[in-house]
């Protein structure tokens, strides 16, 4: 049976530059504390990369989450202060700005062969770029690569992938999920894709340490703005505290904007004075990304974050707030 291409033009881009690769080493870099979509965008074209007969190897600032770890597979994956280039050239994914890869991978890649995002505020920093804003994860448009070019895909590879969808669109509920996301994650199912065993290591596999900590951070939440942007803290030591790790926070901000009535759910987290706020939203219209921008973050439409080094959230909350406030009356 022929299939539509899901992405014809960018597909074809992607595939002359994997050819681009062959003969050299590759280090696939993703950006720092790495979500479903990184981890399953780095194992993906990591494997494609050596079904295709190149040596690859996933590269990471920081270590694989617990909860991703059943995802890798036999993947070969490295961390990045032990990694030492032997002529590799470098290929990002879901990264739109370098500097999120940290400085020592910054340092060993000066230079990145391709970029594959799918970030509105993407920098474009490669010397190929394959940027497409409006898919719901790079993953789904590595899948859509993968299938248009009729790259074979093993189950260890559709599970990567499917998790980065999964993940990117909230279990398929963000407004980025359309009928493209849905027939890829079919086509990735047929391949050996297995969406229960992947909710199961996602979503069923929760540390008491991370029920303590979302204790916390809801015990935080404030209303701003009647009502319409939910704020929620992670303070410096809570972590410690609560004997949670940087992980686990993943998702939390999703509670402040899943409550009635909130249009944006912001976390601030504070760690000995380095700031991260993520920013949500329910639609699209309200452009998070550049309440973002103003603080030299980006991201999406609706998901969207920024650190800040050097400060309090006391400091930085009313900075932040009227960011915020201004950015709701020009809509």
């Amino acid at each position: 049976m022929t299939h539509p291409k899901f992405y014809p033009e960018e597909s074809a881009r992607f595939a002359a530059a994997i050819e681009k690769l062959k003969g050299h080493k590759v280090a696939v870099l993703g950006h720092k504390r790495p979500d479903g979509d990184c981890i399953g965008s780095t194992v993906a074209v990591v494997r494609i990369l050596k079904a295709l007969g190149v040596e690859a190897v996933g590269l990471n600032n920081d270590a694989t989450p617990v909860t991703l770890e059943a995802f890798v597979g036999d993947t070969p994956m490295a961390g990045a202060d032990d990694f030492i280039p032997e002529g590799h050239l470098a290929v990002s994914v879901d990264c739109a700005d370098f500097k999120r890869v940290g400085d020592r991978l910054n340092e060993l890649f000066p230079v990145v062969a391709l970029n594959v995002d799918h970030h509105i505020s993407n920098k474009l920093y490669a010397g190929e770029n394959i940027v497409i804003g409006s898919s719901s994860a790079t993953a789904e448009m590595l899948a859509g690569f993968f299938f248009d070019n009729d790259y074979a895909i093993d189950a260890t590879t559709a599970q990567a992938l499917y998790v980065g969808v999964a993940t990117d669109t909230g279990q398929f509920r963000f407004p980025s999920t359309t009928p493209a996301t849905f027939e890829i994650a079919r086509r990735l199912c047929e391949c050996g894709a297995n969406p229960s065993a992947a909710a199961y290591e996602l979503y069923e596999r929760e540390s008491f340490a991370k029920i303590k900590l979302l204790q916390n951070f809801l015990d935080s939440l404030t209303m701003e703005f009647d009502g319409r942007v939910c704020v929620g803290l992670i303070d410096n030591g809570v972590y410690e505290s609560t004997g949670a790790t940087i992980d686990d926070s993943e998702g939390l901000v999703d509670y402040a904007r899943a409550i009635d009535g909130v249009d944006i759910g912001v976390m601030i987290e504070d760690r000995d004075g380095a700031l991260k706020c993520s920013l949500r939203a329910k639609d699209p219209k309200y452009r998070v990304d550049q309440i973002a921008k103003q603080f030299s973050g980006g991201g999406h439409a609706c998901a969207a974050g920024l650190n800040v080094e050097n400060s309090s959230i006391k400091a930085f909350y009313p900075r932040l707030m009227e960011a915020i406030g201004q950015h709701l009356e020009n809509l």
